[in-house]
């Protein structure tokens, strides 16, 4: 394996921030205006109007914001050239209704990137419910469990709040710029780990005929035209390594592991609860993210439910192979006879199971 070539100066760019550097979570807010709904119910009406309500057909022309435009162009900008993160408060979640609310963010969304399938459902869309309860073997978005720190599988991630949950379900993100840049300070025999990365465990929806482990290594660093982007799903590296005997030595366990810890910790990360109508989009190259576990209402209707966006750059991002290979380029290939649940037996999933401990 040819060594990465690793950069010699920290991160000096306003990604790579601390805990210690954020107030809290009006830090990373926006608050909407009358003008900024009023733009995006034009839109959604607009859609209306024309037959456009199924999200493969919905591009970012047929969704014009030309009235806060420039706005829009401000949290690109900060989402993508900035901290990275960006929290979007007063969407009227109340009153609209449910349909409403879908074409609202996929159109608002639509500016950031292009969406891409979740899952093998080919949901572009993705209903962030609980149908699993506790079981591990549901995709972690279909579950009740608190998630490590990890990336998705896009370069922008965006969720939007419809109902929270009775208790819990509190988001959680952290720099891991900031993480690389304290590796480095601690162990930095330890980032050449990193850098080569690991074989992720591909829970059972690769597509056919494909392996159900990455058959190269997937880089948490790397670097392409001076672009550098994070990929960072650690419980699939742990069940590669568990279920397939995927290469994993002793120092990529310290490595992953060291990294994990520290993209957890209260001093890296900050954490608030996304409220109703409340809407958070992030660098999903620069920015981790998790989630506490949560109890939901016994009504249905009262049930926590976020609408998850997976979009990637419109012009395209400069990437390397392993970055290429993972994300591909219409997310997850959909396939009518799967659901997003992976039933085979895995060490991983049934010693986290026992411990009650996140994967």
């Amino acid at each position: 394996m040819t060594s990465p070539i690793i950069p010699s100066r920290p991160f000096e760019v306003p990604a790579a921030w601390t805990a210690r550097d954020i107030g809290g979570k009006g830090d990373f807010a926006f608050d909407l205006a009358a003008r900024h709904i009023d733009a995006i119910e034009a839109a959604v009406a607009r859609l209306h109007d024309r037959g456009l309500t199924a999200f493969e057909d919905i591009g970012r022309h047929d969704f014009p914001l030309d009235s806060i435009a420039e706005d829009i162009r401000a949290w690109r900008h900060e989402v993508a050239g900035g901290r990275g993160l960006l929290l979007l408060r007063g969407f009227p979640a109340e009153r609209w209704s449910q349909e409403d609310a879908e074409l609202a963010w996929f159109g608002l969304g639509t500016h950031f990137g292009r969406a891409v399938s979740q899952s093998v459902l080919g949901d572009l869309l993705g209903h962030v419910v609980n149908v699993g309860g506790d079981d591990m073997r549901h995709r972690a978005y279909r579950n009740a469990r608190e998630l490590r720190m990890h990336t998705d599988r896009c370069d922008t991630v965006g969720m939007f709040c419809l109902r929270p949950a009775k208790s819990g379900g509190e988001s959680g993100y952290s720099s891991a710029l900031a993480v690389h840049d304290r590796i480095r300070e601690l162990k930095p025999e330890l980032l050449e780990s990193i850098w080569n990365g690991f074989h992720l465990h591909r829970f059972g929806e690769q597509p056919p005929g494909e392996p159900p482990y990455t058959p190269i290594r997937i880089p948490v660093f790397s670097e392409r035209d001076g672009v550098t982007t994070v990929i960072l799903i650690g419980g699939y590296a742990w069940m590669a390594a568990d279920e397939f005997d995927a290469p994993f030595s002793d120092r990529d366990r310290e490595a992953l592991a060291t990294f994990e810890r520290l993209a957890a910790d209260p001093g890296f990360r900050v954490s608030f609860q996304l409220e109703r109508g409340e809407a958070a989009l992030f660098n999903n190259c620069a920015v981790l993210h998790n989630r506490t576990a949560f109890e939901d209402h016994d009504e249905p209707h009262l049930k926590r439910h976020l609408m998850r966006l997976w979009l990637m750059d419109w012009d395209g991002r400069p990437v390397v192979e392993g970055v290429r290979y993972h994300k591909g380029e219409g997310g997850i290939t959909p396939q009518r006879d799967k659901e997003p649940y992976y039933a085979n037996r895995n060490p991983a999933i049934d010693s986290a199971q026992r411990r009650g401990s996140p994967l």
